[in-house]
């Protein structure tokens, strides 16, 4: 592993905590590990290291979701604020450092605001940052894991519920997944709600490549993070320098695929159990999923919801559906 590399994950191998008990993390681990295509679940990603290497992604040059869907979101707060209604609670599904809701509260008339993120600590951090700048907004997080039933708290009861999932984070899901993510969610936000979500356009693959194969190799950090958060919490024993991030556009599944790849022959010990790898198999850690808008728009009726309208930039890269029930 390279020194860049081993900063950026921030290593400390003679700091690693005690297991204690089984976690969710602990489960998926081992299940996916024994698979044919070993598997690691997307939202392992965001523990606290993985959260700050995703905020640096997002500023890279390749990395056009962010910006292209903040520029659309800045073009078009008004008309998403008015979708919205007057007094609405703004519900983000997975809000890591809640940049891009500064838009819509910025224009919205009185909200409401419940992030909702599996890494609390993160999340915390970024809404304490919020409330200095929107004093007069309530906000009520909610630490869970955003792809499960989630419990809203009481005190927004009466406001027309808004959920904003934005970045793309539906490709990360099987259009099976996403299709069974928004009925979820309609059951979150309940009848006469709306739906605001940032969906990555299909495009030349050469530009989706460069965007997840960074000449900094912040996206191989984040992707190797994977491993050495395993390390930290599950007492395993890897070395990262014997794996790779790999990512490459699947055309026929229309979608970019992250992996981390074995660079030999070995055997790893995670939590006292022995994983044996083949020069060369992967672990699929991340799916990024890419439409075309009549796509989504079909796979959200599907879902129960009615797509009232899309937002583009001149470029075709990015969208952003509004979405009603």
């Amino acid at each position: 592993m390279s020194p860049d590399l081993a900063a950026m994950l921030r290593l400390d191998p003679d700091a690693l905590p005690p297991v204690e008990g089984r976690s969710a993390f602990y489960d998926d681990v081992m299940r996916g590990l024994t698979l044919r295509q070993k598997t690691l679940p997307a939202k392992y990603f965001y523990d606290t290291e993985g959260s700050r290497l995703f905020d640096r992604i997002c500023e890279l040059p390749e990395y056009y979701p962010t910006r292209t869907e903040i520029g659309i979101l800045r073009d078009h707060a008004d008309d998403i604020a008015a979708f919205a209604g007057e007094k609405a609670a703004l519900i983000e599904f997975g809000s890591g450092s809640s940049t891009k809701v500064r838009l819509l509260l910025g224009a919205m008339r009185h909200p409401a605001y419940v992030p909702i993120d599996i890494s609390g600590e993160h999340m915390i951090e970024a809404v304490e940052r919020l409330r200095l700048d929107y004093p007069d907004v309530p906000m009520h997080p909610v630490e869970t894991d955003f792809t499960q039933d989630a419990a809203l708290p009481t005190i927004i009861s009466g406001r027309r519920r808004i959920g904003f999932f934005p970045g793309s984070t539906i490709g990360n899901f099987t259009p099976d997944q996403a299709e069974a993510f928004l009925r979820r969610a309609a059951g979150t936000l309940g009848a006469g709600a709306g739906f605001v979500v940032g969906v990555d356009l299909k495009k030349d693959p050469a530009v989706l490549h460069a965007a997840y194969n960074d000449r900094q190799g912040v996206t191989a950090a984040f992707n190797l993070n994977l491993l050495a958060r395993i390390n930290r919490e599950l007492h395993g024993e890897i070395d990262l320098a014997h794996f790779r991030h790999l990512a490459f556009y699947n055309a026929a599944a229309g979608r970019v695929e992250m992996h981390i790849e074995s660079l030999k022959r070995q055997r790893v010990r995670i939590a006292g159990d022995m994983f044996a790898f083949r020069n060369g198999e992967t672990i699929h850690t991340e799916n990024s999923c890419k439409y075309a808008v009549d796509e989504f728009q079909a796979l959200a009726k599907r879902a129960g919801w009615h797509p009232e309208v899309c937002f583009t930039d001149a470029d075709k890269l990015f969208s952003v559906h509004l979405l009603a029930r």
